[in-house]
C-alpha cells in the first residue's frame, strides 16, 4: 500500500507541473494568434497598385522611370525618338494602356504652336495635382499636333511638358513629391491621340475638340502603378 502511495505521489508530483506547462504554452500560443489577428486588422502602408495596372502599363511606368529619369531631374524626360523604345508598343496600344484612367487623368490643352499654360490649363494641372491618392508617380505625356514640321513640333511637345513640371515647381519649391513626375514629349510623331478624347476631362472642356485640338496638348495623372 506504501508503496503504491509513493508511485501516485511521483506521478502527481510529475504531472501537475507538466500540466501547468501545457496549460501556459497554449495560453501563450492564444495571445500570441490574437496578437497577430490585430496585426491583421491595422492597415499598412504599401505602395499602391491600383486595378487598372496591367502588366504592359507596369512595364511601361518601369521603363521611364528607368530610362526618362522620373526620380532623376536631372536631363528628366524621353525625346520622340525614344519613346517608341521605351514604350515598346505600337502608338495606338500605347494610348489604350491608359483608357482605364479616364476618370483620373486630364488633358491640358494649347493654343497652336504654343507652350505656355493658359489659367484653365494651370488650375487642371494643381487639380490633378491635389489628388495623389498615395500614387507613385505623376505622368506628363505632351503631344503636339501633325501642324507644322516634325521638328518644330517635337521641340513644341518638350516645352509643353516643361510648363507642366516648372508650373508645379513654381508652386510647391522643394516639394520632395517633383521627384516623382515624369515626363515624355512625344511631338506628332508617336501616339497620337484620337477624337474620343475629347470626351476626356480636358481644359478646354467646353470648346469644340478636333483630333487636331486633342493632340495640342500634355496628358497629366497621378499612376498608382507599384513597378
Amino acid at each position: 500500500m506504501e508503496r503504491v502511495k509513493s508511485v501516485a505521489l511521483f506521478v502527481a508530483g510529475i504531472a501537475l507541473p507538466l500540466a501547468f506547462v501545457v496549460a501556459s504554452e497554449r495560453a501563450a500560443t492564444s495571445r500570441m494568434q490574437a496578437a497577430t489577428d490585430a496585426a491583421a486588422a491595422v492597415p499598412i502602408a504599401s505602395a499602391a497598385d491600383a486595378a487598372y495596372c496591367s502588366a504592359a502599363l507596369k512595364q511601361v511606368v518601369r521603363r521611364v522611370a528607368t530610362a526618362c529619369g522620373l526620380l532623376d531631374s536631372a536631363g528628366r524626360g524621353c525625346k520622340p525618338a525614344d519613346a517608341k523604345a521605351v514604350a515598346a508598343l505600337a502608338g495606338d496600344d500605347f494610348n489604350a494602356l491608359f483608357r482605364p484612367l479616364a476618370d483620373r487623368a486630364h488633358i491640358v490643352q494649347f493654343d497652336q504652336r504654343q507652350g505656355d499654360l493658359d489659367a484653365a490649363a494651370r488650375q487642371g494641372v494643381e487639380n490633378v495635382w491635389a489628388e495623389k491618392r498615395g500614387a507613385s508617380f505623376f505622368f506628363v505625356v505632351a503631344r503636339a499636333s501633325t501642324d507644322g514640321a516634325p521638328a518644330f513640333n517635337a521641340q513644341l511637345s518638350q516645352a509643353r511638358a516643361q510648363a507642366v513640371l516648372g508650373h508645379l515647381e513654381a508652386l510647391y519649391p522643394g516639394d520632395p513629391d517633383l521627384k516623382k513626375v515624369g515626363l515624355l514629349w512625344l511631338g506628332e510623331e508617336f501616339a497620337q491621340l484620337g477624337a474620343e478624347f475629347c470626351a476626356w476631362s480636358r481644359s478646354r472642356g467646353d470648346a469644340a475638340c478636333t483630333a487636331q485640338d486633342i493632340n495640342r496638348s500634355a496628358f497629366v495623372a497621378w499612376i498608382d502603378c507599384a513597378i
